[in-house]
């Protein structure tokens, strides 16, 4: 009986099960390459608004405090926009002509209030609260990046939930007293030790940081 299968074929059998092998990997790869990359979460990448706002202009160059726009953000869940007459205080007076703030004075003639688009955003399925992680010390930089300077605004961390929990975990790595946390540029001379300690000031109980239900609800 003539021979079917010639010698070789057993290479051939294993060279195409080690690339099969080989295939599955990559695509793991890829998959994971991609929803980690900026293509899916976004972040680093300027997001279009009504008006082109600069946080390095308004910030870093004119030093207004996040507090100035962001009302709510000692006091409630949610930061707060800031309303038309807050950026007229200025723009009534200040390139009060411009025609890139055309948007914010028919705002306040219409009373219609301008349309921002979030640039921050947590599935449904997650509670966020900023007055929280305020009081307990987390910084505006930990989260939003160094926003005195970004000419326009982008997100700066994936805000998956991995990236959420190396701070549940260790929160002394990043905690910082109060009146520091609005300063985008403070750093400590000893983070190990004094986030130790103000973790303890504080009374952040760490060790309900990472159930479930400190953030789904």
């Amino acid at each position: 009986m003539a021979q079917i299968f010639r010698p070789r074929s057993n290479t051939i059998v294993r060279a195409g099960l080690a690339a099969i092998v080989l295939l599955i990997g990559a695509s793991g790869w890829v998959v994971y390459a991609v929803y980690w990359s900026p293509w899916t979460t976004r972040d680093m990448t300027p997001i279009s608004q009504p008006v082109p706002f600069s946080h390095k202009h308004h910030v870093y160059g004119l030093g207004l405090d996040c507090r100035f726009c962001h009302t709510t953000v000692e006091k409630s869940a949610f930061a707060g926009m800031p309303p038309t007459e807050t950026c007229m205080t200025c723009h009534s007076q200040v390139w009060k002509d411009a025609p890139m703030l055309a948007p914010v004075r028919d705002s306040l003639a219409t009373g219609e209030p301008l349309r921002w688009n979030r640039v921050n955003r947590t599935p449904d399925f997650v509670f966020f609260d900023h007055s929280v992680h305020v009081n307990r010390g987390i910084g505006c930089v930990t989260c939003h990046g160094q926003l005195d300077q970004m000419p326009l605004t982008w997100k700066s961390h994936t805000l998956y939930m991995k990236w959420c929990l190396n701070c549940h975990r260790d929160p002394g790595k990043y905690i910082r007293p109060r009146d520091e946390v609005f300063n985008l540029n403070w750093v400590a001379t000893n983070q190990l030790a004094l986030g130790k300690k103000l973790v303890a000031d504080y009374q952040v109980h760490t060790e309900q940081l990472t159930d479930c239900s400190m953030c789904h609800r």
